[in-house]
């Protein structure tokens, strides 16, 4: 009897550690996923300091907002319609009406640090 206990004991943790295995191999795998979208170098840490500040990747906001490239029409158009929609005297959710300002929000974040800087400190000639 204390074979078999013996036998049900071992049989488990190798399961047990197969499983953990294979999932610490997924979990390696995503992460260098996720770090090769995101560039690496300076640009892979913008975006996720961007990433970080709204909770939400680029892709995750374009997803919400139906977006399949980032045009500011179409961003804002989509963000007003999806908010209206989901108003909560209409019947709506907070939570996604939540989700749709925090997508909008990352978008723009986005958008803010793409511009082109200009250089603002050199005076202009006024003769």
């Amino acid at each position: 009897m204390a074979k078999y206990i013996a036998q049900i004991i071992v049989l488990g943790a190798q399961v047990v550690g197969r499983a953990f295995a294979r999932a610490l191999k997924q979990e390696i795998a995503a992460s260098q996923e996720a770090a090769k979208r995101a560039g690496g170098g300076p640009e892979g840490a913008r975006r996720a300091a961007a990433n970080a500040s709204t909770g939400l990747s680029l892709e995750e906001a374009m997803q919400i907002l139906n977006l399949e490239k980032l045009d500011p029409d179409k961003i804002q158009n989509n963000y007003e319609h999806l908010f209206n929609a989901n108003e909560k005297a209409k019947g709506g959710s907070f939570y996604l009406q939540s989700k749709i300002v925090r997508a909008k929000e990352r978008i723009d974040t986005e958008f803010k640090q793409n511009q082109p800087k200009t250089d603002q400190s050199e005076p202009k000639d006024t003769s």
